[in-house]
């Protein structure tokens, strides 16, 4: 026995779903981020980072991390994001 599903539409024609084009909304912070990553003491500080990551990689045995370096950059990123954020948003 064969049963098909039908929809009840009250005498109404079906509508068909309308498909919404919804604009992928951009997060300012993260457009901020990547230009302030392009700036001259966050390059440098970047630098040091791959560096030191380098640096630490070459080595088979090691105590040393780059956690300060990671928060240099991550401090320069964001001290930079910080005076332009507000800036953009109205």
């Amino acid at each position: 026995m064969v049963f098909e599903e039908k929809m009840i539409t009250n005498g109404e024609p079906e509508e068909e779903e309308e498909e919404e084009v919804e604009e992928e909304m951009v997060d300012p912070i993260e457009s901020l981020r990547q230009k302030c990553a392009e700036t001259e003491h966050c390059v440098h500080t970047w630098e040091r980072l791959e560096q030191c990551e380098t640096r630490v990689g070459s080595r088979s045995s090691t105590e040393e991390d780059c956690t300060e370096e990671l928060f240099d950059f991550l401090h320069a990123r964001d001290h930079c994001v910080a005076h332009k954020l507000f800036h953009s948003v109205k």
